[in-house]
């Protein structure tokens, strides 16, 4: 069993060959990899999404705020980083197709998105992959350290860390141990 950082928890990977879908066998430190991938790309499909709602929310925006008003008025349309000026009956047709548009392509990225996390739930039951919460991170070091936990407190203005491994020495807060400074106590 390997343990894999992701984010703010850990990954607990058993691999193994499940019944010859390879032809060659992957290693512990492969499946991690594609798995962190697959992750990744859930990721940026979410950050996508949520990019383009938000496009779809501000076209929604100007379109209730045009569409009451006299079609023969000017109003002015951003095309290409170029803004031109147009009259609200040639430019409210088009935002609706935008919107329109918009709002299609983030279907299809939630469903790109649900098959990619059917894809992975099957790998993560094919290499036994479970994600360990950050509590059960937590009583794992601490059973490891014992009681010897402590914050450093200082002056304002004497931010100094350096960056160590996660709990060593057992004063480390979040990975990073506090050089200690004239003044600072521990807490």
């Amino acid at each position: 069993m390997v343990d894999v950082p992701f984010s703010c928890s850990l990954i607990s990977i058993m691999a193994g060959k499940a019944e010859g879908d390879f032809k060659e066998p992957m290693n512990e430190q492969a499946v991690a990899n594609i798995y962190s991938a697959m992750r990744s790309e859930v990721n940026q499909y979410y950050s996508k999404i949520t990019e383009l709602e938000m496009e779809v929310s501000e076209h929604s925006l100007v379109i209730n705020a045009i569409q009451p008003l006299d079609p023969s008025r000017r109003c002015y349309r951003m095309i290409g980083g170029v803004l031109v000026e147009r009259t609200i009956k040639e430019v409210l047709p088009a935002v609706q197709r935008n919107k329109e548009g918009l709002e299609e392509v983030v279907a299809r990225l939630n469903e790109a998105l649900e098959k990619k996390k059917g894809e992975i739930a099957n790998f993560e039951a094919k290499y036994k992959i479970r994600i360990r919460k950050s509590d059960e991170v937590k009583d794992d070091s601490s059973r490891k350290e014992g009681s010897a936990q402590g914050v450093l407190v200082g002056p304002a203005g004497h931010e100094t860390c350096e960056r160590t491994r996660p709990l060593e020495l057992g004063r480390s807060v979040y990975g990073y141990n506090a050089k200690a400074l004239p003044g600072m106590t521990e807490s």
